[in-house]
């Protein structure tokens, strides 16, 4: 992100209000809108050059091509590395990356073989998404990346089997009921895989901690842009890194609630009627389309439930940092996406 890039001035945050749900939403919007794929490396180099520009004092103020320039670089690079994330793990990727897998999983009818590698995939899928955004503070080694998938893997298939078998069994339910509860059985598998995904891939982070800064004043940002001292870490916090991948975990159920459940029970509907009935072949399109636009919708709304760069009192991690915040006695830590 612009944080990396040279310069001691910051750019603001955002255009819009970052302390209200909204404002995170049109802000998370920006970062995971798919048309940043098509930026060029010329193009991200040419953004580069005018946020570190602003950041040097070359620009006094911010003007619309300055804003698309900080939106490239923000959806593109890493704000702990300053290195272009992997770009099929990036946000701006996330729902295209997602759309072949998660059609995969809601294929109705799906034996268990189809169902074990679609949920490969999607655990696949997560771990290098979870691996490539989040903090770098503290990376997680190979070995435990490893052990961390396998884990992850274990849990999808052991939930999706298991409900799988169970669905048929249940006695007194509707023929529709029990159909309604098969398509929903992926929903349940991926949920609460991907927040066990998320606590496995960044476990290193809550055992090491990761690090935090004071909040800064207006007069300390000035103070700063003028001698170009960076803002030192005040130590690896434990409690903040917990609740950074805790809010991770917990929006990754919530983009996955309204994709898992949406399309499958929409599709339900639309097979009863005849237009769909007499032209079979249009199920999986249908079905693509309908889990395009519920992501294309549900992402920004989940990014959106905590702030990234999350602020929280010194005074409610360990007691080396209290009384060691910044403004109003606050620290600053990036949660990770």
């Amino acid at each position: 992100m612009s944080a990396s890039l040279p310069g001691s001035r910051e750019l603001p945050a955002s255009r819009y209000d970052l302390n209200t749900y909204w404002g995170r939403v049109r802000q998370s919007a920006e970062i995971s809108d798919p048309r940043m794929l098509f930026v060029s490396s010329s193009g991200l180099e040419n953004a580069k050059r005018l946020v570190s520009a602003y950041k040097q004092g070359q620009i006094q103020s911010m003007t619309p091509e300055l804003w698309h320039a900080k939106k490239v670089v923000d959806s593109t690079l890493h704000p702990d590395t300053g290195e272009p994330v992997f770009l099929p793990f990036r946000m701006s990727c996330f729902v295209l990356s997602n759309l072949v897998v998660t059609a995969g999983m809601l294929t109705p009818g799906l034996k268990t073989t189809g169902t074990l590698l679609w949920q490969i995939a999607n655990q696949s899928l997560n771990v290098a998404i979870n691996s490539a955004n989040a903090n770098k503070s503290t990376p997680l080694s190979l070995s435990s990346m490893a052990k961390s998938y396998c884990m992850a893997v274990s849990a999808s298939c052991s939930v999706a089997l298991g409900l799988n078998a169970l669905v048929p069994r249940l006695k007194n339910i509707t023929p529709n009921t029990r159909l309604i509860l098969s398509r929903l059985v992926p929903f349940a598998a991926v949920s609460s895989a991907s927040a066990l995904n998320v606590f496995l891939m960044r476990g290193e982070e809550i055992r090491q901690g990761i690090d935090v800064y004071p909040v800064l004043s207006e007069e300390e940002k000035k103070k700063r842009e003028i001698t170009g001292e960076p803002v030192e870490s005040l130590g690896k916090s434990k409690k903040a890194a917990t609740l950074a991948v805790g809010e991770t975990a917990i929006s990754r159920v919530l983009n996955a609630t309204p994709i898992m459940v949406l399309p499958p029970l929409i599709l339900v509907r639309l097979e009863k009627m005849h237009w769909l009935k007499t032209r079979p072949r249009l199920v999986l399109p249908v079905n693509l389309g309908l889990i395009l636009t519920t992501s294309l919708f549900a992402l920004p709304l989940a990014l959106g439930a905590f702030p990234q760069r999350e602020t929280i009192s010194a005074d409610s991690l360990e007691p080396e940092f209290w009384g060691r915040g910044g403004q109003d006695g606050k620290v600053e830590f990036n949660r990770g996406m």
